[in-house]
């Protein structure tokens, strides 16, 4: 299939790498017009530039999804440079992981102001104009730790549940003006920050192993594979499909482990 996006207008946020920037790639293979958010101005820069120099039909700005005024500069921006916005990514995010009683209040605040107020800035800022036009669709990326506890992982899994429950909260608050809300849970997926995860041990390789042999296949997702589901559900081939979550996972989150 080609042209599964033709005409389509996409924010992405943490688009400069990762799964944020392998859902850019795809998108703009299936005829999107994307436009880029993240808060390394210079990393998103070049890899526009990158994406351009191919054909794509890129624009960005750079912007800290915590700061709701930027956000909302961010989004008339895109709307001014490439139309009303069809679809929002909230991909932006970041792991903090601790024990409970080891985490301190700065690093509370850090998880949910990223993990989850970021995600509202954005809804928030795209939801007037996508109301106005009769519809749009905002998929947030959550995890699964949206729905499974992993031990010293504290208070992640916290924020990530919560986003979860926007996700389907906003979902039938929106339905009735045609807009479709719904979370991606991926579970390890090989990016940089997982890579540096495994090269922060003593073995890196036997750290890697230890991850594959959490999934019933022994290996993790590419970020193209979580982008792909991504495309599926911003796409008009699931028009169904809202208030809910895509586990993407290999299996992973339903393995029991001996």
């Amino acid at each position: 299939m080609a042209g599964r996006l033709e005409g389509k207008r996409i924010v992405i946020t943490g688009a400069a790498q990762g799964i944020g920037l392998a859902m850019a790639e795809t998108f703009l293979a299936e005829g999107a017009h994307v436009f880029l958010v993240d808060r390394d101005g210079d990393l998103l820069a070049a890899e526009v530039e990158r994406l351009r120099a191919a054909g794509g039909k890129v624009g960005h700005t750079t912007a800290d999804i915590t700061d709701a005024k930027a956000i909302e500069r961010a989004v008339a921006a895109a709307a001014s440079e490439i139309g009303q916005l069809n679809a929002l990514v909230n991909n932006a995010g970041v792991n903090v992981f601790f024990e409970p009683l080891k985490l301190s209040d700065a690093d509370w605040q850090r998880c949910f102001d990223i993990n989850l107020k970021g995600a509202w800035n954005c809804s928030k800022a795209v939801l007037p104009g996508m109301i106005a036009a009769g519809g749009g669709v905002i998929l947030n990326i959550a995890s699964t730790h949206a729905f499974t506890i992993v031990p010293h992982s504290f208070p992640y899994p916290v924020a990530k549940h919560a986003l979860l429950g926007m996700t389907k909260a906003l979902g039938l608050e929106y339905a009735g003006q045609g807009v479709r809300v719904n979370a991606l849970a991926p579970g390890y997926v090989r990016t940089q920050k997982v890579v540096d995860y495994w090269n922060s041990f003593p073995d890196p390789v036997a750290a890697e192993a230890e991850t594959m042999k959490l999934h019933p296949g022994g290996r993790i997702a590419t970020p193209q594979e979580i982008a792909k589901a991504a495309l599926f559900m911003i796409s008009d081939e699931c028009p169904f499909m809202n208030a809910t979550c895509l586990t993407v996972d290999g299996g992973m989150s339903v393995l029991h482990h001996p």
